[in-house]
């Protein structure tokens, strides 16, 4: 089943388990966020990625132009751990890792998660690919990738036991856009996709084929 089936199922259960009132309310802001006009501005294909400097959950450093020297580089962003839509597709890339890798390429997650929250995503994921923090939202917001919760949704989010501050830190309740970039090794972005609708992700398997496509043009 490819990922985007799965969303669709999971989308379906989640939605007759909600009153109509509060899934008119959520369909409603997303189509704000749609219309909004922010997914045209997001980085496309063809474009320079910025360049990042993030932590893992360890504290570790990692940077994108380090990464780039070994290969493409595919960065995913997600919500956080407490989105069940994040979760299937983190798991839907750790079951390509391996083709990414044979491609000679890297995978890297960005999350708004603090550290420890960031930790137990990737355990309860078993992911085998670095998940890194981006505090305050601050690089995600610069290349233009990043909105806020609306205040009435967050109401809705804490009934159904979401805390966003839990996961982000008190008072950050910006969140990224659903978006995958392939980054070749000169920084130029391979493929890009973004979607102000979280229950739409990127196919891992078409990322493979990019990657792959790569592989082919470079040889």
């Amino acid at each position: 089943m490819s990922l985007q089936e799965q969303l669709s199922t999971l989308k379906s259960q989640i939605i007759a388990n909600l009153p109509e009132e509060i899934a008119a309310v959520m369909r409603d802001e997303t189509e704000k966020l749609s219309e909004s006009g922010i997914v045209a501005l997001a980085p496309k294909a063809g474009d320079i990625f910025e360049d990042f400097t993030l932590p893992n959950h360890l504290g570790e450093k990692r940077s994108l132009a380090a990464l780039r020297e070994k290969g493409p580089v595919v960065v995913t962003f997600y919500r956080g751990g407490w989105c069940p839509y994040c979760n299937l597709e983190l798991r839907a890339y750790q079951a390509v890792l391996p083709e990414i890798k044979a491609a000679g390429a890297t995978l890297v997650a960005i999350t708004p998660e603090l550290p420890d929250a960031s930790l137990s995503t990737s355990e309860k994921n078993e992911l085998e690919f670095e998940v890194l923090t981006d505090a305050n939202s601050d690089y995600t917001r610069k290349i233009g990738l990043v909105f806020t919760l609306p205040e009435r949704l967050r109401p809705i989010y804490e009934g159904i036991g979401i805390n966003v501050e839990d996961y982000n830190g008190q008072g950050q309740f910006d969140l990224p856009l659903a978006a995958t970039f392939v980054v070749d090794v000169d920084g130029s972005i391979a493929s890009a996709f973004v979607n102000a609708d979280y229950t739409l992700r990127a196919e891992p398997s078409d990322v493979v084929e990019v990657l792959r496509s790569r592989v082919k043009q470079n040889a």
